[in-house]
């Protein structure tokens, strides 16, 4: 049996390339892992985001629209508002002119004929009752 150098040598070199070809095969699969996980952790933040982006457009959406309905009511307040004081100045003018005439009908001396009595003189077409 002679043994040789060269094969012993060449035995030595398999066994190291064999050890370093395993090494590096096992950091391949842990690189290849940890890369899928970070795409995971990637894809699941864009999800997220996406999701996030879409409810904040639609939050924006619903805000415009209810600022317009914000303003749309305001106005109609305000124009009702104008139609409330406008019904006021003429109830106070037409308590004016009432006033007015009640002083007239003083000075002139009628009496005062309760409103049924006037109803009546019309249907009747007589004169009312003093």
């Amino acid at each position: 049996m002679s043994f040789n150098l060269n094969d012993a040598l060449g035995n030595r070199i398999a066994v190291i390339l064999a050890i370093f070809s395993v090494i590096f095969f096992f950091g391949t699969l842990s690189s290849c892992n940890s890369a899928m996980r970070q795409k995971a952790r990637g894809d699941k933040e864009m999800a997220s985001r996406l999701a996030l982006e879409e409810k904040m457009s639609k939050f924006s959406q619903d805000r415009s629209s209810l600022e317009e309905k914000a303003k749309a009511k305001e106005k109609e307040a305000q124009e009702l508002k104008a139609e409330l004081e406008s019904a006021n100045k003429s109830l106070i003018q037409e308590q004016l002119i009432n006033q007015s005439l009640k002083e007239e009908l003083g000075k002139v001396g009628i009496k005062k004929v309760p409103e049924g009595d006037l109803k009546q003189a019309k249907e009747d077409g007589s004169k009312p009752k003093k």
